[in-house]
């Protein structure tokens, strides 16, 4: 494998059915990403150590997904200069509302970028972090570009049939 451009992180190994939705998003993008399960709460010196020696290794961008108090995307943006996407997951009574307001509130200082609860919010920060990468990689910019004409395309596509099936005669 390529050395990464983004570090995928989640608090738990559960987190996995919606964090793998970032991780497709990437890999259909080419974009090399590496994954970890480190928690800010019960390893926080081995997710303070990924984040600071993720630029080291050519990593452009973290993405964190957590739930609950959702600590982790903050305790990563503490220890690194890079971008930190936090996506909020639905791991407790409260259906992630608890983990996007965590991941949202962060002290000025210590941005995190946040995204939407759950699946939707892990492929939109594998996209964004796709995006991130382009800006100083041009075959990455095209790929981007490229998938970004194929889904107007397709709107196209789906209005076009929709507009043949309305114009039918009724009978």
């Amino acid at each position: 494998m390529m050395d990464p451009k983004v570090l995928i992180l989640m608090g738990s190994d559960s987190d996995w059915e919606v964090m793998s939705e970032a991780k497709r998003a990437l890999d259909e993008l080419g974009i090399p990403a590496e994954v970890h399960v480190s928690s800010a709460h019960r390893t926080p010196e081995r997710t303070g150590k990924l984040a600071r020696e993720a630029a080291g290794r050519g990593v452009q961008v973290l993405v964190c997904g957590a739930g609950s108090a959702a600590h982790l995307a903050g305790v990563c943006a503490a220890e690194t200069e890079l971008p930190v996407l936090g996506v909020p997951l639905a791991a407790s009574d409260l259906k992630g509302l608890d983990a996007l307001l965590s991941t949202a509130q962060m002290p000025a200082g210590v941005p995190v970028g946040t995204l939407a609860i759950g699946k939707a919010g892990a492929r939109n920060a594998g996209l964004l972090a796709a995006r991130i990468v382009a800006r100083t990689d041009p075959e990455v910019a095209e790929r981007v570009r490229a998938q970004r004409r194929k889904m107007a395309d397709e709107v196209e596509a789906k209005d076009a049939a929709l507009q043949a099936k309305l114009a039918a005669p009724k009978g």
